[in-house]
């Protein structure tokens, strides 16, 4: 895989591999690649920089309609990287302003994925725990190998996954989330699906070509309708029901608005297949 992928980030040296891998399947059909795996995927402050920077790209670019969000290795992502958070404690203020950088940071990123225009597909080959558990829980859809596991651990070294809670808290029920949070065990792939933190689990050499077959599926849509969609998805959920209509209805004038719109009802009532001009 790696091979046909551009880099996108590197760490500090001339000879470091690039942190994160981008790949254009064609079709408007983009995958990013963690690319960490000696580190287990963590999620340093300079990988959170380079997938800040990588959704700000693709955010900007509107030929992009679908985003595949993969790891290279064995491991999807163990979450933030310890070693680094633990070697700031050295820092004459025991580390406190890299933490908050380091959380903010995060959470900029998680939030940049779920206002992206393009909906994100995570790919999870393998383990996603604490932050990347989180970064699973935050992608529109993900795509699991029967191999992955998932687990929130925080709690087994006396730091609670607050932040990862975040995410998981708006993809799971509440008393599953908690759980998880409390108990900080591995869940397998079947029980990930059963509470609803992903939505297919397949055979490990199918998940990198069912994510991609989700993603060009939602990239033969209108550019349009699907940005829309996402936006008032997000906008409304968690929103008292009054609230949630309100603002759902007006999206949905906006949308009946659009030339798409206009172009698929007359396709769907001449029986012919719609031309999407992404306006």
């Amino acid at each position: 895989m790696s091979a046909q992928l551009q880099p996108l980030s590197g760490e500090a040296g001339p000879a470091a591999p690039p942190l994160l891998l981008r790949r254009d399947e064609g079709g408007g059909v983009h995958v990013l690649t963690l690319n960490r795996p000696a580190a287990r995927n963590a999620l340093s402050l300079a990988m959170l920089d380079a997938l800040a920077a990588a959704f700000g790209e693709i955010a900007a670019d509107s030929a992009v309609r679908a985003v595949v969000l993969a790891a290279e290795g064995p491991v999807f992502s163990a979450g933030h990287d310890l070693r680094e958070l633990t070697a700031r404690r050295a820092d004459p203020d025991g580390g406190r302003a890299f933490f908050e950088t380091t959380m903010t940071r995060c959470a900029e990123v998680m939030q940049a994925i779920t206002a992206l225009p393009q909906p994100v597909i995570a790919a999870v080959q393998g383990v996603a725990t604490a932050a990347g558990c989180q970064l699973v829980a935050t992608c529109d859809l993900a795509v699991a190998s029967t191999e992955a596991r998932f687990c929130t651990p925080g709690v087994d070294i006396g730091l609670f996954c607050s932040t990862p809670a975040v995410a998981l808290s708006r993809a799971v029920p509440p008393k599953p989330a908690m759980e998880m949070l409390l108990l900080g065990e591995m869940i397998p792939a079947e029980e990930a699906r059963r509470i609803h933190l992903v939505n297919r689990v397949v055979p490990p050499a199918e998940v990198m070509p069912t994510a991609l077959d989700l993603a060009r599926r939602i990239a033969a849509r209108s550019a349009l309708t699907v940005r829309l969609g996402k936006r008032n998805f997000y906008r409304q959920l968690g929103r008292p029901l009054a609230e949630a209509y309100a603002c759902s209805a007006a999206a949905m004038v906006e949308n009946l608005m659009a030339e798409d719109a206009a172009e698929g009802i007359g396709a769907f009532l001449g029986k012919r297949k719609p031309v999407w001009k992404d306006r």
